[in-house]
């Protein structure tokens, strides 16, 4: 594989590993919303939540639209939810081993 591809991969495994990220993507489960909606569910600056979806966006997760002076973000490609939830599975894996390897 060329190098650029696992570039491209590390971008989006990047974009997935903030909180706040995660937490955008699930509050867009349920569909587009307005960054207007976003910023008072995260109750996060709007600067900061900008770029959050600014990173999530340049990573091919998000994709928007503007509508009047409004952005609106959507989930570009719903498997994503499929990688969280996996890469979550996994950390519960590694979290009960642990405990186990401890008690």
């Amino acid at each position: 594989m060329k190098s650029e591809v696992f570039e491209v991969q590390a971008e989006y495994f990047k974009a997935l590993s903030h909180p706040v990220r995660i937490k955008i993507l699930y509050y867009l489960k349920k569909g587009e919303r307005c960054v207007c909606e976003i910023v008072p569910y995260l109750k996060e600056e709007q600067s900061n939540v900008s770029r959050h979806l600014a990173a999530l966006k340049r990573a091919g997760i998000l994709s928007s639209r503007k509508e009047g002076v409004s952005v609106y973000y959507r989930v570009e490609d719903e498997n994503v939810y499929k990688i969280v939830d996996l890469a979550l599975c996994s950390v519960k894996k590694v979290a009960r081993e642990k405990v186990a390897l401890l008690s």
